[in-house]
């Protein structure tokens, strides 16, 4: 794997747990594991690795949960927000792309895990685009989520206050 020298910065929705990485490694991949299923709560973990030395907790700890005998997978325990997946034995470790503050930073280069791929994943190109939430009869709805918003911005902020 190669090694990307820049900083990254990421953390959960509530902003309990933010970190920060100096260096990146060009891993970007798509694991359809169950058990990454099950982890992230969706079809897919999409997953980009930061170098350990170069990975550090800017705000708050995150709860963790040893999914195998080699494997822990941190989350929020304010929000429940999934950020990592670590094999312990390794010297990486794996951040969830959507915890990254610039999600789309990295795009995934394999998939892996694909044995438990969801059997509709490859015609998704082919499923029409809904539009954004804030037109098609949706303004009031979207409206009302953000005048109550409680998602921290995407970068790194003096404080955190629980909601």
């Amino acid at each position: 794997m190669k090694r990307i020298e820049t900083t990254v910065s990421g953390g959960c929705q509530c902003g309990a747990v933010r970190y920060r990485a100096t260096a990146m490694l060009d891993n970007a991949h798509l694991c359809h594991c169950r058990m990454c299923q099950k982890a992230v709560g969706n079809v897919f973990a999409a997953l980009v690795a930061a170098p350990r030395e170069a990975f550090t907790w800017t705000r708050g700890t995150p709860k963790v949960f040893r999914s195998s005998a080699h494997v822990e997978r941190g989350f929020c325990g304010h929000c429940g927000t999934p950020l990592f997946y670590d094999d312990v034995r390794g010297n990486r470790v794996n951040l969830t792309m959507g915890s990254l503050d610039q999600a789309d930073a990295f795009p995934p280069l394999t998939q892996i895990g694909t044995e438990a791929r969801v059997a509709w994943m490859p015609g998704l190109g082919a499923v029409p685009d809904g539009g954004v939430t804030r037109s098609g009869g949706r303004e009031a709805w979207a409206q009302a989520i953000q005048a109550s918003n409680q998602q921290h911005p995407d970068h790194d902020t003096e404080g955190w206050v629980p909601r």
